[in-house]
């Protein structure tokens, strides 16, 4: 069994360069938003790019990049936890070769830690870092990634916990809506109890983690997987296990679709209600560029372009998690209030977009509505 996996590893390693992949070379942005902050900011509300130290991030097999490095027709090679090309902490390359918001972030802070590099999983700290996701993870399980985190954060001494700022990535739901069909709005995955987790997870992330900004990429329409494994005989049998859910006849589009809409809503609710800007050095802010998105990326003859997407037709390939973290990195830097929550999956061509030089921050609910209050040197 060893002896399979290392070869599955190395034959997984020689595949990546094969894969379909996005960069974005010679990016380039003012010189003004390269420069750190005269003295570290005290507000979460002030902190400039230049300003992030530590990038970590929660989640499940999405965001522990399952099969993003899988060759063509190898499925079994999405159990394996390409972490290093995850898009929003994979550190594996540069943003020449691949976008990830890791890499976006390295060229504002060269020293940033905590991205991830390579294939292993949450517990092997040399691939992980602070990438703490878990395949089959639910919002119940983000509690006890929080808190392996913090217990992380904390100890490590090239980590300044209190004073050094923090970037954490939370991306959670799908493993919820491919149980929801079961219990529906009366069990544990209804909208309310999902709502629950996510802020109980958070809330321990600011009891113990000053100096944190949490962003959350929206949950998205669970339908496009339909319109994916549509006559792919594997996929569409994988997912009988995979999401068991999305294969249940009596769940319609019309209701995934509606079910995915609460877990949306129920993650507004949170930035909305403020429970995460009490302080003044942690908050929280969704980023819902997935909000909207009813067809999955297609190739110009209409068809369903697969290039995007593992062998398993579920999980994202390399070339998936590279579009889907510039896509990210947008929604980041446009104001709350202002951020796309529909983007186009099928046109690569789209710009990665710079920081407002005249809001240079990590855009929260508070600058957005007066960046003028949050000015520093």
């Amino acid at each position: 069994m060893v002896t399979a996996l290392l070869l599955l590893l190395a034959l997984a390693a020689t595949s990546l360069a094969a894969l379909p992949d996005l960069g974005y070379p010679g990016w380039q942005c003012d010189a003004s938003l390269y420069q750190k902050s005269k003295n570290t900011p005290t507000s979460a509300h002030s902190v400039r790019f230049t300003d992030i130290k530590v990038l970590g991030a929660l989640g499940d097999s999405l965001t522990a990049a399952n099969g993003a490095g899988a060759p063509k027709g190898d499925p079994l090679a999405v159990i394996l936890q390409y972490r290093g090309l995850a898009f929003q902490c994979g550190g594996d390359h540069s943003l020449d070769e691949h976008v990830t918001v890791a890499n976006v972030l390295k060229k504002f802070s060269p020293n940033l830690m905590g991205y991830s590099t390579g294939i292993g999983s949450a517990n092997v700290w040399e691939v992980s870092k602070l990438n703490q996701a878990v395949p089959g993870a639910e919002a119940i399980d983000i509690i006890t990634q929080a808190r392996a985190l913090v217990q992380i954060i904390q100890s490590h001494k090239e980590i300044d916990y209190k004073t050094d700022w923090k970037l954490i990535n939370v991306f959670i739901g799908a493993n919820d809506m491919c149980a929801y069909c079961n219990d529906r709005e009366n069990g544990p995955h209804s909208k309310a109890i999902w709502k629950q987790n996510v802020i109980t997870a958070i809330q321990i992330l600011k009891d113990n983690l000053p100096r944190t900004i949490v962003s959350m990429t929206g949950m998205f329409d669970m339908a496009m997987l339909r319109q994916i494994d549509h006559d792919k005989y594997f996929c569409d049998g994988l997912h009988v296990f995979e999401c068991p859910c999305e294969k249940n006849k009596d769940f319609p589009n019309t209701d995934i679709s509606a079910a995915c809409h609460l877990y949306m809503d129920a993650q507004q609710e949170i930035q909305d209600s403020g429970i995460f800007d009490s302080t003044d050095d942690f908050t929280f802010v969704v980023q819902p560029f997935f909000n909207g998105i009813t067809v999955p990326p297609l190739k110009p003859d209409g068809e369903v372009n697969l290039d995007w997407f593992a062998p398993d037709c579920f999980h994202f390939s390399k070339l998936g998690h590279a579009n889907v973290a510039k896509h990210l990195w947008n929604n980041i830097v446009q104001p709350v209030g202002s951020k796309n929550h529909q983007v186009n999956l099928s046109d690569p061509t789209i710009p990665l977009n710079c920081p407002d030089t005249k809001c240079p921050f990590f855009r929260t609910t508070k600058n957005s509505v007066d960046c003028s209050k949050y000015m520093t040197a």
